[in-house]
């Protein structure tokens, strides 16, 4: 049973909420005492379209449970757009205690026939989208001394994907600026966190299976629901997981991993420095039994028949 207790008193802007993984975080939130935004413009996995229908639903349950929302129609890929979904979560419930960067598409092509509108439409997105709605709740949360962000990252930037230069380097993006706002606003006793989700959605329902094996884990994934990746999220929303800053999660159905972050894997000296001609006749021989090979993808790593 949820414990009403845990986000009560606070105010919550979920991005992309109208569907999947952001409407069950909006709804687990307000299940455990959250005042929720539900921020999503209704449009298809290529930007096109929209339609308020989705996220008025989700206030619509919300409320029918008992709980407080209201829905936010504004895009978060303009600065201007976005200053109006957290002044929502002002003007109608005075405060602001949490963002969830979680609205997202898909343009997924691969690299050498992508154009400049796939990678700008999933960037402005994803990225900006993610700096846009963090910036502007940022001031709130400097005055009052308390925040948390949790950004919806992804292993396809973590680890890698096929076709997805753009979504890659936006999701991995949103961990850089994680950490950044994490050490800049650690003063200010603001969090900054990021998951990276696994379900069964419509945006991964649009990814197409051209071969038997990546059919067989498109079954397996079937299996893990956007539910199981609210907890995780509600909790780091929560003054429960004040001693949380500038982590990389990831989730998978019942599991949750703690992620690595970039660190000196060996290192090597010359006291006469470095020449491209001693990088090949030393740095490289000293060094290549640490490198990353094969080039991984994140079904290498994560491979779905283990849940």
């Amino acid at each position: 049973m949820a414990d009403p207790k845990m986000m009560e008193g606070k105010v919550v802007v979920v991005t992309g909420a109208g569907r999947g993984i952001g409407a069950a975080i909006a709804k687990m939130a307000a299940a455990h005492g959250a005042k929720v935004v539900v921020n999503d413009i209704g449009v298809a996995l290529d930007g096109a379209g929209g339609d308020q229908t989705p996220a008025q639903e989700v206030v619509n349950d919300i409320k029918k449970a008992g709980g407080e929302a209201a829905a936010s129609y504004d895009s978060v890929a303009e600065f201007s757009s976005a200053a109006k979904i957290i002044q929502c979560a002002m003007d109608n419930f005075g405060r602001i205690d949490g963002v969830v960067n979680n609205a997202g598409i898909l343009r997924d092509v691969i690299f050498h026939k992508m154009s400049e509108s796939d990678w700008d439409s999933v960037v402005n997105v994803m990225l900006k989208g993610a700096f846009n709605c963090a910036r502007h709740a940022a001031d709130h949360f400097r005055k009052q001394e308390s925040g948390a962000f949790v950004h919806m990252t992804s292993t396809s930037g973590l680890i890698g994907g096929m076709g997805q230069a753009n979504y890659g380097a936006a999701k991995l993006g949103m961990v850089a600026l994680s950490k950044a706002i994490a050490v800049d606003m650690s003063r200010f006793n603001v969090r900054s966190n990021c998951i990276a989700p696994v379900a069964w959605t419509r945006m991964t329902a649009s990814i197409p299976a051209k071969d038997p094996a990546t059919a067989a884990r498109i079954e397996q994934r079937k299996q893990v629901t956007p539910e199981h990746n609210a907890p995780l999220a509600v909790f780091l929303l929560s003054d429960a997981a004040k001693g949380v800053n500038a982590q990389v999660f990831a989730t998978r159905k019942n599991e949750i991993f703690l992620m690595s972050q970039s660190r000196p894997l060996r290192g090597i000296h010359r006291a006469d420095g470095w020449t491209p001609e001693r990088c090949a006749e030393h740095m490289y021989p000293a060094l290549k039994n640490a490198f990353y090979n094969p080039v991984e993808r994140t079904a290498d790593v994560f491979p779905w028949d283990s849940i």
